[in-house]
């Protein structure tokens, strides 16, 4: 009979309050990775999208209809996003990140709080200006499920949406 492997503790730590901090401060970058789903194969797709933390509708993006991953999430809408940036010095591998997953839910044209997040969009993407409203452009609430955030070599905090709510 042999004995049982020893028991690894778990390196990643719910998050305290400085972790949420972090979570929340990446959140403000203006930018992030999309992972979808390809509807067709199955397999994953991933892009960059204009990313926003609205004080009112929360994580969000503009998608153009052109775009594959607005076909697939109107499919499906599970999705994730990773947030965060490489400074210009030091290992990638130590400087903060945020994975969330999420759920997308396109804000429909004629919802009544859409003016208000056009408004909100275009004071922190003036340039978006141009395509905003052309018909193909949606705005997809990102509802978060849960994250993870990587603070830098050791530092590993799990997330729940209501740490992402901020």
């Amino acid at each position: 009979m042999s004995a049982a492997p020893p028991s690894r503790r778990d390196p990643v730590a719910d998050a305290d309050a400085e972790a949420r901090a972090e979570a929340l401060s990446l959140l403000n970058t203006g930018h992030a990775a999309l992972a979808w789903t390809d509807p067709d194969t199955g397999a994953p797709g991933i892009s960059r999208i204009a990313f926003a933390r609205d004080p009112e509708a929360g994580p969000m993006t503009l998608v153009s209809g052109l775009a594959p991953h607005t076909r697939a999430l109107r499919q499906n809408p599970d999705c994730a996003l990773m947030v965060g940036e490489v400074g210009p010095k030091g290992d990638p591998m130590t400087h903060p990140r945020l994975m969330i997953r999420a759920r997308a839910e396109f804000v429909p044209a004629d919802a009544p709080d859409r003016a208000a997040l056009r408004a909100r969009w275009l004071e922190r993407n003036p340039k978006a200006t141009v395509y905003i409203d052309l018909p193909d452009f949606s705005f997809v609430r990102l509802v978060p499920q849960s994250g993870l955030l990587n603070g830098g070599f050791a530092r590993a905090f799990r997330l729940s949406a209501e740490d992402l709510k901020g």
